[in-house]
């Protein structure tokens, strides 16, 4: 799995406040320990800074450039910021997050992506918005992404879609369908582009003691779906061991063999079935009860752990 750190954003506070105060040693420590932790990239959302973008977005480059060597991500919807970023680079290949299929940014920021050699994450998301199904997003890809690329040459090799992971926490029908646009992302070009998501969505506005779970059990589901890029939290050491387990395929515990029977399921384009669970353990009850409400069988609430098992998820 290809994780692209996501630790350096705007919406932390200790973030905000270092960026204020222009705290490289806060974001060389921070970069430093992502990439110990495994992340092969860095995401960095420092928002549009719409005033200070000339100034701050070189600054970032430099400060992180001096203390690691790998990808820098710019998450901004501030095409003149990107631009700025891209001018300091002077390591690794860059990545721009990124372009939709709205004509106005579609327009520019693959040129942008071209001219400095980076690579390209593409929204599924049109001035529509976000499609709910999985067909509607594919197509978006087809149609309008991929179609754009070829328009100016740029290469495909280079180009990451990603079919958008919203919050099961008010859009929970979107869950099950970005796993399936994930499965048919990878039969729908040759060859295909690289697929990648933003794997924390899934959990956003969800109590923070939920959150980690809900994004492992996520993980595991996605990676059934052949997912082997994503924008997540390399400091969690649970989805870091999630991930070993289903890439080892090491089912010598018995929560490990449940991962990688919802990995297997996935993968055959099946849903978990309760055979699957030891229902008297209750880290795999938890497990299970998650897998339903990411498959929107069962609707979420944020107690849905201490709620009895529903009975239609038995069935």
């Amino acid at each position: 799995m290809y994780i692209i750190g996501e630790n350096i954003h705007i919406m932390s506070k200790k973030v905000k406040e270092a960026l204020r105060a222009r705290d490289a040693k806060f974001f060389q420590d921070l970069a430093v320990r992502q990439v110990e932790a495994g992340a092969q990239a860095l995401d960095v959302n420092l928002g549009p800074r719409k005033k200070d973008w000339e100034e701050v977005f070189p600054w970032i480059v430099r400060t992180l450039e001096a203390v690691v060597d790998v990808p820098l991500s710019f998450d901004t919807t501030n095409v003149d910021g990107m631009e700025a970023a891209l001018k300091t680079v002077t390591k690794a290949q860059p990545i721009l997050n990124s372009t939709s299929a709205e004509p106005e940014r579609l327009e520019r920021v693959p040129l942008l992506a071209k001219q400095y050699n980076a690579k390209l994450i593409a929204l599924t998301m049109g001035k529509a918005g976000i499609p709910v199904s999985a067909d509607e997003r594919v197509s978006i890809a087809l149609e309008t992404l991929i179609p754009r690329m070829l328009e100016i040459d740029f290469p495909i090799t280079d180009l990451i879609i990603d079919p958008l992971v919203l919050t099961v926490s008010g859009c929970q029908e979107y869950c099950p369908e970005c796993i399936n646009a994930v499965h048919m992302l990878q039969y729908a070009w040759d060859p295909p582009p690289m697929v990648s998501v933003g794997l924390s969505n899934v959990s956003n506005a969800v109590p923070r003691e939920n959150r980690p779970l809900i994004n492992r059990t996520y993980c595991a589901m996605l990676m059934g779906a052949g997912l082997k890029m994503m924008i997540a939290d390399p400091l969690d050491a649970k989805l870091r061991e999630t991930i070993r387990i289903i890439e080892e395929r090491d089912d010598s515990t018995p929560v490990g063999r449940l991962y990688l029977k919802i990995h297997d399921r996935i993968a055959a384009m099946e849903e978990p079935q309760p055979e699957d669970v030891d229902m008297s353990d209750p880290e795999q009850v938890a497990i299970w009860k998650t897998v339903q409400i990411l498959l929107n069988k069962v609707i979420y609430a944020d107690g849905y752990l201490e709620q009895a098992q529903p009975a239609m998820a038995m069935a």
